[in-house]
């Protein structure tokens, strides 16, 4: 698989986060006469250490010496890229962060190295003032529900990643089964709309799995949580009023668990779906009709690529920007930085400056890959040798396209971004000093029942209550009243 391709996938699947404005992509923004402030001197550049996500890959230290060459010319800084794979790095940054060791820039997020929490203790640097000093480029470029939605306590404390901004979903469908059975998924758009579809492929496809999902599966709801995967949420629609909702005790979620359930007696789901972590041995073979995933402009080309047959998509929701979606891939500046000023010129360059930005995402022309054209690149065969996450490194939207993409692919998502309308807890951060022992009693009893409730396996007309039960016997309404103080507090602020 290609390196284009492969690297598109996380964000596609975990992620969804982040956008937006094209028009100051391409020339550099040089926000510096070529000498470092803080200790540094045009003769000797200051060193950055610089944390982030995904693997290391074989070339990284070949790619990093030409970054330095470029960025000692021209803002008199280098970097040294410290790789650290996805399932250590969040253990590793908060082992590190808590014993000083020295680093300047860093990879957070909404779901590694958590951005809000990380923020709170302290490990990150306040960056008003320094975005509006040497950070004046990414203000151009970002869409402001970026750094709105990303404010931590009326602050910004990290620099979100410019790429999708609203989090929407898709039903997504493998479509050699739904050529092969003429099946039309133009109708669906609700969980109950997909089931003549599964009953025709259980009928007639033994080794497939008509509703391909694993114990990380939610049915949609049209609530903004408080904390992902936990019941405390407003309605998306109440954005006068904001009242915390326990969304197990919805209507909308009973409906939903009932269908689940129902198409998990009809064997419409796996046996296994709430143990089963990852359903990629499933993509690698095909032998799957439908599951849902996060989207983004052209996200079908992607998955045809990267599973090497056609998967189409209809939507499944509408795109709205949630906390979590602005907060999906961020670069920090550590609280202990002695060179904070350099490290925001870097994160300035790198959000502005085309040819940077390439470099660090798809690493050395003519070595790993080779210009097509002035905006689009193709990979050559050494480029698996320098392969990383592209969604990790700032503004996407500065990175050249590939030759199977459409010309107008950034503009598409452009206008993704603009369709997003607002969660009605956007820019609110729940801080649960008050609450962390409810909390953790409450996470106790919700790993019991989440993933069998919410993949069907148990029958939730049984199970909710006594679920709810146990949640509340754990503390649940003393978080919801604390929830609630606090959103009414951040309301009256606005």
């Amino acid at each position: 698989m290609s390196k284009s391709r492969k690297k598109w996938l996380i964000p596609m699947t975990m992620l969804l986060s982040i956008s937006m404005l094209l028009s100051a992509c391409g020339g550099a923004k040089d926000s510096s006469n070529g000498s470092a402030s803080n200790g540094g001197s045009s003769d000797k550049p200051v060193e950055l250490i610089w944390y982030t996500i995904g693997a290391p890959p074989k070339d990284l230290e070949k790619v990093e010496a030409e970054i330095n060459k470029y960025t000692a010319e021209k803002i008199g800084v280098t970097v040294d890229m410290k790789m650290i794979d996805f399932g250590d790095y969040s253990q590793k940054m908060q082992v590190m962060a808590a014993s000083g060791e020295p680093m300047d820039i860093l990879f957070t997020s909404s779901w590694a190295f958590d951005y809000v929490q990380n923020a709170r203790k302290g490990a990150f640097m306040e960056l008003d003032e320094l975005l509006e000093k040497e950070g004046q480029g990414i203000k151009e470029v970002l869409d402001p529900a970026f750094l709105e939605g990303s404010k931590v306590d009326g602050h910004n404390y990290a620099i979100p990643a410019n790429k999708e901004l609203p989090a929407q979903e898709v039903w997504r469908f493998n479509k050699k089964l739904v050529d092969k059975y003429n099946l039309d998924i133009s109708k669906v758009d609700t969980l109950e709309s997909l089931e003549p579809l599964l009953k025709v492929i259980k009928e007639n496809e033994p080794n497939v799995v008509p509703l391909a999902i694993s114990k990380d599966f939610g049915p949609l709801t049209p609530y903004d949580a408080v904390i992902e995967k936990m019941p405390m949420a407003v309605h998306l629609d109440d954005k006068e009023n904001l009242k915390v909702v326990n969304t197990l005790e919805s209507p909308e979620l009973m409906a939903a668990l009932k269908t689940m359930n129902k198409y998990y007696k009809a064997g419409y789901i796996s046996p296994e779906a709430a143990t089963t972590t990852s359903t990629q041995d499933l993509f690698t073979s095909g032998n799957w009709f439908v599951d849902r995933a996060a989207t983004q402009p052209f996200a079908d080309n992607l998955w045809s690529q990267s599973y090497g047959y056609p998967v189409v998509s209809t939507p499944a929701n509408d795109p709205v920007v949630y906390n979590w979606s602005v907060m999906g891939s961020m670069q920090a500046i550590s609280a202990n930085s002695e060179y904070p000023e350099e490290a925001m010129k870097f994160l300035n360059l790198l959000n502005t400056d085309a040819k940077l930005r390439n470099l660090v995402d798809s690493g050395i022309e003519g070595e790993h890959y080779k210009k097509v054209s002035e905006n689009v690149m193709e990979n050559l065969p050494a480029s698996k040798n320098y392969d990383v996450p592209t969604f990790t490194f700032g503004n996407v939207m500065l990175t050249y396209l590939n030759p199977e993409d459409p010309e107008n692919k950034w503009e598409e998502f452009k206008k993704f971004n603009e369709s997003g309308t607002n969660a009605p807890l956007l820019g609110f951060n729940f801080n649960p000093s008050k609450v962390s022992s409810e909390l953790a009693a409450v996470n106790n009893v919700k790993e019991e029942f989440w993933a069998p409730l919410m993949t069907g396996t148990v029958d939730p007309e049984q199970y909710l209550p006594k679920a709810v039960e146990k949640l509340k016997a754990a503390g649940l309404d003393k978080i919801m009243t604390e929830v609630q103080s606090q959103v009414d507090a951040w309301k009256a602020s606005k």
